[in-house]
């Protein structure tokens, strides 16, 4: 608060130093009216066109020059894949202020061998702290998820389970339109139909919540603004029983704007698994071979709608609601051996079945409110309140093995019940054109009770009957109240920033009949960005901050979640949250529709949380089985770093041919828990796309990517890499398009993972359904049009589980 009022204190002085002339107005894309952050603006004076003053577009798109004599100035913009603009602009003694409103950029066009080509926002735009994917812009992720897009991303890596690590890091903070994502999401099941951009923001400052070591990757879904009806009619088939379909449709009458969308997905993935596993207890050792098959079968169906209504230029409201209903299905049957010391192998038949039955929903309000005379002054404000829910049934047989071995089979019920309500104030004031101040306020809230019942078959025909050993209670309630204020000037062509934000988590858990567990803990987190623009196109950007990982409520209740009748997972009362330390330095440059982009980076982690993998040494004795009961849990241990290099690279080859390439090269480094010192690598990703338009109305891509082997405290993950192409033709004057795509043409995306642990050493081998065929046909609605570009093609869905 003391930072905040020195800054306020600063007022009388600033504005006593403005001079009478002023200029102010907002920079949109002149196709989309989108705005342009981060664009230059330049008051040259005439006739030498020599620099008088220069600004930058906030995020919004809006500028302000001040403190100029009256004269005939030339405006020129600027802006990355724009045309450059230019205006004259006359400030007069007796009318010194001018109000541009909105200026409109055109896309660049490129000349190269005597072809004109027309600029289009890339699909993938890399700006200093910030990756930007256009979804719509991506055939490759037709039929696809967000899992599927978040390939192209530097330094991002995505399991089969649709768990996200950047630099390393599995702890990403996912955001939904700017808010906290519901906890049922998952990456590998969101259509990727219904996403217009998503954004991957490596080392976020003040005005975003500290949680995510790793940083914070923000959903932005579709919403149309254009006058009239406008939309999209999506239908999507893929190999092997993958259907899809969606519509996004909005309808702007006066002052309101109504927006909405649906989509659902009925899907079948198939794969396979092989296990081998060696562990020891009490000087006897196990051998486990195991083999099998698995099918899931998911479905997603999820309604979206919101109006917006503009009170007048300056003032605008939101609301907007959603709901999503997810089941899924999957069955594995797989053989087991296994081998105690000399004694013969036994051989079991087993099965496990999960079903999961979820749903979510959210509503929204917003509220903005701008000042036409104070550009760049914004209040905005808003609350949410979100529902997950649903239930987990989790069963395990024994279909063929010796008599000595128990055929009951096993079952867990989850209920869960997740209520989070959320409310956040933020407010941006501009000291003059040059200086500026922010301040906001949140609190998020989540209050989760639920029931885990374990239960037994004792025959194939009989009821699962409710055991009362090993079923449990549980309540979990988490407040997270917090603040920052931060400071921005620019002079001349240096660029600063400073922030801080303070963050109080209070949680109190009870799991019954185990007991109980609560934290108070207070942090703050400084962040601070220098900048400078240098000639030519170039802007050099130095950036910190200090972040944090909170545990989920899963890591830290003992409740026991069985996967089968060998393994279990179980929170730890003690976990404490994980920090870090991130360093960021930048470097871009542009040459005409050439853009290079280099980021060196470095993540320090202290009290990191890792997962561990031990025999349970009691329950396998307890258990009276012949082959033994693997625990995970989690703890706080060592330290962490990874630091390295990311490059990213967009360059037209020819008027038909563009390429996008980026990568990332950084050594991982994780402390070793038989507390043998660390255990470290060079790891990294690539990702290279090519786009052909070979004709006006058709259009290719071809792409790939590639996941260096990665180290973890008790192993290591070997390398994935696959291939994908797409191609899509526009149809009927541009109202249709229709887009075929292969993923993974040459099927080698498949999942090694190597473990050792006291006593327990695994080899584990995971192959999805990766190589499936989609064609999808969209129709579009009123003016929503397909580009020229490949780049601009609507997705279908799919599920990310594969065979």
């Amino acid at each position: 608060m003391a930072f905040l009022l020195a800054v306020v204190s600063l007022l009388p002085q600033l504005a006593a130093a403005q001079g009478p002339g002023q200029i102010a107005g907002t920079l949109l894309d002149q196709r989309t009216r989108q705005p342009l952050p981060f664009a230059n603006v330049l008051l040259l004076r005439l006739p030498d066109s020599t620099l008088a003053g220069n600004a930058q577009t906030a995020e919004n798109g809006t500028f302000a020059l001040a403190g100029f004599a009256p004269n005939t100035y030339l405006l020129r913009a600027e802006a990355l894949g724009y045309q450059s603009a230019r205006r004259l602009v006359v400030l007069r003694a007796g009318a010194p202020a001018v109000r541009l409103g909105e200026w409109l950029l055109a896309p660049a066009a490129v000349q190269l061998g005597g072809v004109v080509v027309q600029g289009e926002k890339a699909a993938v735009v890399n700006e200093l702290g910030k990756t930007i994917v256009n979804v719509a812009k991506d055939l490759n992720s037709a039929g696809g998820t967000a899992a599927d897009v978040l390939q192209k991303v530097p330094a991002v890596a995505v399991d089969d389970n649709g768990q996200v690590s950047l630099r390393g890091s599995s702890s990403v903070t996912l955001y939904l339109d700017g808010k906290p994502a519901p906890s049922s999401l998952r990456l590998d099941q969101l259509p990727a139909s219904r996403l217009e951009t998503i954004e991957v923001i490596t080392n976020p400052g003040a005005q975003y919540s500290a949680q995510g070591t790793g940083g914070i990757i923000n959903l932005v879904q579709k919403k149309q603004t254009q006058p009239g009806w406008n939309g999209d009619v999506l239908a999507t088939v893929g190999t092997r029983d993958k259907y899809s379909a969606s519509l996004n449709l909005n309808r702007q009458v006066g002052k309101f704007n109504f927006f909405g969308g649906a989509d659902g997905l009925n899907n079948q993935f198939h794969g396979s698994s092989a296990l081998q596993q060696v562990a020891t207890v009490d000087g006897r050792t196990t051998r486990t071979d195991q083999t099998g098959s698995n099918m899931r079968h998911q479905t997603n169906y999820n309604l979206r709608l919101g109006v917006e209504y503009a009170l007048n230029d300056e003032q605008h409201f939101t609301l907007t609601a959603q709901c999503n209903k997810q089941d899924f299905r999957t069955t594995q049957n797989f053989t087991t051996l296994l081998t105690h010391d000399s004694d013969p192998t036994i051989t079991l038949q087993n099965q496990n079945l999960e079903v999961d039955n979820l749903y979510d929903g959210r509503v929204s309000g917003n509220y903005r409110r701008t000042w036409a005379a104070h550009p760049g002054r914004e209040l905005t404000a808003s609350a949410t309140y979100t529902l997950d829910g649903g239930t987990v049934t989790t069963q395990q047989r024994v279909l063929d093995g010796p008599a000595s071995y128990s055929r009951q089979a096993r079952q867990q019920l989850l209920d869960v019940v997740i209520q989070m309500p959320s409310a956040q104030v933020d407010y941006v004031h501009p000291l003059d054109e040059k200086r500026r101040w922010g301040a906001g306020v949140k609190a998020d809230v989540m209050v989760t009770p639920g029931t885990a019942d374990y239960a037994v078959q004792p025959t194939a025909e009989a009821e699962f009957v409710r055991q009362e050993a090993g079923s449990y209670r549980y309540r979990y309630q988490q407040v997270i109240p917090q603040a920052y204020g931060s400071y921005q000037q620019k002079a001349g062509a240096w660029d600063y920033q400073a922030g801080l934000r303070a963050e109080f988590t209070g949680l109190q858990a009870q799991v019954l009949p185990t007991g109980s567990a609560s934290q108070r803990i207070f942090n703050v987190f400084p962040s601070a960005t220098v900048a400078r623009t240098l000639p030519h196109e170039q802007r050099l950007q130095l950036s910190y901050s200090r972040r944090l990982n909170r545990p989920n409520f899963l890591q830290i209740i003992a409740l026991p979640i069985y996967s089968d009748a060998r393994n279990y997972v179980v929170g730890n009362p003690d976990l404490r949250p994980e920090y870090v330390h991130v360093a960021e330095l930048g470097h871009q440059v542009a040459w005409q529709a050439t853009t290079l982009s280099t980021t060196l980076f470095g993540r320090f982690a202290s009290q990191s949380i890792q997962s561990l993998r031990t025999i349970d040494t009691l329950a396998t004795r307890l258990s009276g089985q012949p082959d033994f009961i693997a625990r995970t849990s989690y703890a706080n241990f060592g330290r962490t770093a990874s630091y390295g290099l990311e490059i990213s690279l967009t360059h037209p080859l020819a008027a038909w041919w563009k390429l996008t390439a980026n990568g990332s090269f950084f050594r991982s480094q994780v402390a070793s828990y038989a507390g043998d010192g660390t255990r470290a690598n060079f790891t990294g990703t690539a990702y290279l796309l090519n786009t052909f338009s070979p004709t006006k109305a058709l259009a290719l891509q071809l792409s790939g990517n590639y996941r260096a082997p990665l180290v973890v405290p008790q192993g290591r993950l070997l390398a994935v890499y696959g291939v994908d192409v797409a191609l899509r033709q526009r149809l009927f004057h541009d109202r249709a398009a229709l887009t075929l795509r292969v993923s993974d043409l040459f099927n080698t995306r498949r999942q090694y993972a190597q473990l050792a642990a006291d006593g327990l050493s695994a080899d584990l081998q995971t192959k999805y359904e990766t190589r499936v065929g989609y064609l999808g046909f969209t129709w579009f609605l009123g003016n929503n049009k397909p580009a020229s570009s490949i780049e601009n093609q609507p997705k279908g869905d799919t599920g990310g589980f594969g065979g």
